[in-house]
Formats: structure tokens, sequence, C-alpha cells
């Protein structure tokens, strides 16, 4: 039999069919709830039930056994176990739809020994706009859309990207490698449930790895002039400090915001370096104790982001005001 969901603050309500799950009856009744990668990991597609239970097939990797005991669940793995009533984020109907365009490359160069900085270029017709930290689809030769966050505001139809060579990898390590200004790939964009919540004023946390920056970098250039900025703290995790490619500019760009921190973490430091070791979660709560004022934004390493949400919520963070999104690395990237 079926199941009714509905959602307290909307007041909407759609049926869900026997082994369906939430995501998929709520989109199939034009409920856009937050979702991205579908499989249970990212965490986009998290809501928190008021009455009613759900299954799952097996548990799935998005979310912590925290959220789960406060009454949080993951809408694209939950099928109901009974009629439920929920509180979701709905997203506004007025998020930009994904599109399909053909871009140039504009300019690539290296950026660290592994991170390559890839800017295309739409045509001059294009009208194009995203979320900041959104991300967009490369369409490859193979069929299978290669995803990279957007690293910059929507500007000129320019696409900045931060990418990460995968050993092996069929478009970060061979791909990418022959590609050379003027050579065109199909993209599609934007796409995905991860970017800035300006109507949440909080003071803001930023928790990156590696090239987990990109996204944030976009959400921190959105602010920046702005009157209304909050404070922002960014902490960067990286393994040694030749892999923090832009660790010089992003100093400057306290310059144009209200408030601004920024914390470089490395895990495997050399003996010279004279900033902060180890985990860049950890880092976080040595610096603060109260997480309960701040909307956080985690991008990186599934490991990073699970043990960040686990020990945050510890911590006093609002599980309504985190916002995650794993980088997950296959072999064929």
């Amino acid at each position: 039999m079926s199941h009714r969901v509905t959602l307290i603050e909307s007041l909407i309500a759609f049926d869900v069919e026997p082994h369906e799950s939430i995501l998929a009856a709520a989109l199939r009744a034009e409920v856009n709830l937050p979702h991205d990668c579908k499989t249970g990991t990212c965490g986009s597609c998290r809501f928190k039930l008021v009455e009613g239970g759900v299954a799952y097939a097996g548990e799935p990797m998005g979310l912590s056994p925290e959220e789960e005991s406060e009454g949080f669940a993951l809408a694209c793995q939950a099928t109901p176990t009974s009629d439920i009533v929920a509180s979701a984020e709905v997203l506004p109907s007025t998020r930009p739809t994904p599109e399909l365009h053909r871009a140039t490359v504009k300019s690539i160069e290296a950026l660290s020994n592994d991170v390559v900085h890839l800017v295309l270029e739409l045509p001059d017709d294009t009208e194009f706009t995203y979320l900041p930290g959104q991300y967009v689809n490369i369409l490859t030769d193979d069929g299978a859309p290669r995803s990279f966050s957007m690293a910059s505001q929507p500007a000129a139809g320019l696409i900045d990207l931060h990418i990460r060579r995968i050993p092996g990898g069929s478009f970060t390590q061979a791909r990418l490698a022959a590609l050379k200004p003027g050579d065109t790939l199909d993209v599609e964009l934007p796409h995905g449930a991860f970017f800035l919540r300006k109507e949440d004023y909080r003071p803001m946390l930023m928790v990156a790895t590696g090239t987990g920056l990109a996204p944030i970098k976009s959400m921190i250039e959105s602010l920046m002039d702005d009157p209304d900025c909050p404070p922002v703290a960014l902490y960067w995790g990286m393994r040694t400090e030749g892999d923090l490619y832009l660790h010089h500019d992003i100093p400057a760009w306290g310059e144009r915001l209200y408030e601004f921190q920024y914390v470089p973490v490395l895990s495997r430091a050399g003996e010279g370096w004279q900033g902060r070791r180890g985990y860049v979660q950890q880092a976080v709560l040595e610096d603060i104790d109260d997480l309960s004022d701040y909307a956080i934004y985690l991008c990186g390493s599934p490991e990073m982001v699970a043990a960040a949400k686990s020990e945050f919520l510890a911590k006093g963070a609002s599980a309504n005001h985190i916002y995650a999104d794993s980088f997950l690395f296959q072999h064929n990237r």
C-alpha cells in the first residue's frame, strides 16, 4: 500500500508507492526536494521526521548515527513504513534549469602538482547563471559525465574549474593533458543542491579539503562587497604545503568581506610548516567550543564530511544548518 508524506512548512503532500523512495515520489509529484547523488552518499536530501517511520535497504553513508538519532533521514534511500509528517526544504522552482552548451577552452594551467585550473568560455550570445556552489557536467566521449564545481561567479560567459588529476582517470589525466586553448567541450549546467543559502544570516563556517575549495570560493566571492555579509571563517585541509594551491591569494579575500578568517590545516606537514597540523575538522573543534550559532558548509572527501558532521553535531551544531557536498573520486574520472 502507498503512504502519504506531508511537509509541515509548505503543507505540500504526496503519496509514496511501495518500494519507491521518498525522493522519487517527491520528484514524480513535482516537489523539488534537495538532492544530488541519489546514492545516499552526499546527504543533500536530508529531511527530519516529525511523525512516522522509514526503512532502508542498507544504511546510507551520508547519514551519521547522530543525525539519525535526532530524527533525520535521507529521502533518496528512505521508504516509508507509515504515513509521514516531515520537515524538509523545498527548493524554489526559480532555481536555474540545467542546459547543454558547447564551451571553448579559454585557458588551462597547473595550480599545483595535481590540480589544474581550467577556464571554459561559452558563446557570446549564451545566457546562463548558477547558484554559488553548484557544479557543471562535462560530457565525455564515453557517455559518462564528469562533474566539477564552479569556482567563481558567472561572469562574461566563463566557467572556472579546479580539477584534481586522478591517476588513471580517462578525463582528469588523459583527456585533460591533451586539452589546449581553442578546443571545445560539451557541458551541462548548472547542477547540485550544494549552494549558498543567502537567507541564512548566521556566521558562516566553511570547511573544505582538496578541490572542495572550489565551490566554497564561489560562495565567498558572491559575498564580497555585500553590506549584509556575515562573518566568514574558512578552514582548508590539505596534506602538504605544496598542495595549498591558492594559499597566497586567499588572505586578500578578506579585504572585500565584512569579517574573514582563513585557517589552512595540513595532515602531513613538513618540519618548516608554521601553521596548524592534523585534520581540518579537528582544528575547527579546537577553535570553536560551541557551534550552535553557525551556518556550516562542508565540501571535500566523504571521510571529512562524515567526521565533521558527527563531531560538529556533538558540539551543538544545528543539523538544519549544515550544508554538505562529498567529492567522490572514481578511477574513470
